[in-house]
């Protein structure tokens, strides 16, 4: 790393232009070290601005300027590393959605059932139900387009989706639900 010791040593002192400067300096080694340890660019990239912004918070507990270097380049390293676990995780949760996807659809007689048991509905109730369950809002994005609490939201919800459950019993859906 270019950084020279006295930068860094002032730096560690609290001197914040020394600190901006020390800022600049590491950019170049650093992202060329993750472009090489991280699985991707973007990766790369986040991880450099977490070591610079570690860089910001901590040097005032760097203890030798001599370790300035390989205490940077290891919090690169790391935060390579954890990106590359979090994307993992994430191919593995893509992996088991896209499989969920797969599942067969409704049957078109259940799925008519379905809508018909929704249309009669109350208004208030249908237009929760539609809101949280088809269009996916949240609660509070659902209350705040309703104009009414989160609670109302919540407990409307609930009787909507009891109404619609009683309406597909009776048509003989979901015997083994219940």
């Amino acid at each position: 790393m270019i950084a020279e010791p006295q930068l860094v040593e002032a730096a560690c002192d609290g001197d914040a232009t020394a600190l901006e400067q020390l800022l600049v300096v590491c950019q170049p080694d650093l992202r060329r070290y993750a472009r090489r340890a991280c699985s991707t660019s973007e990766d790369a990239e986040d991880a450099v601005q977490i070591a610079l912004w570690q860089l910001y918070r901590k040097i005032g507990a760097l203890r030798a300027a001599a370790t300035f270097g390989s205490w940077l380049f290891r919090i690169v390293e790391r935060e390579c590393y954890r990106l590359f676990r979090a994307r993992e995780r994430l191919v593995a949760l893509d992996a088991s959605l896209d499989a969920a996807l797969r599942r067969e659809p409704l049957p078109l007689a259940l799925r008519k059932d379905l809508v018909a048991a929704i249309a009669t509905l109350p208004e208030p109730y249908r237009q929760i139900l539609i809101l949280r369950d088809i269009d996916e809002l949240t609660a509070s994005e659902a209350s705040e387009q309703l104009g009414i609490s989160i609670d109302a939201v919540k407990s409307r919800l609930h009787r909507a989706r009891a109404m619609v459950r009683d309406n597909l019993l009776a048509g003989g859906y979901l015997a083994s639900a219940r």
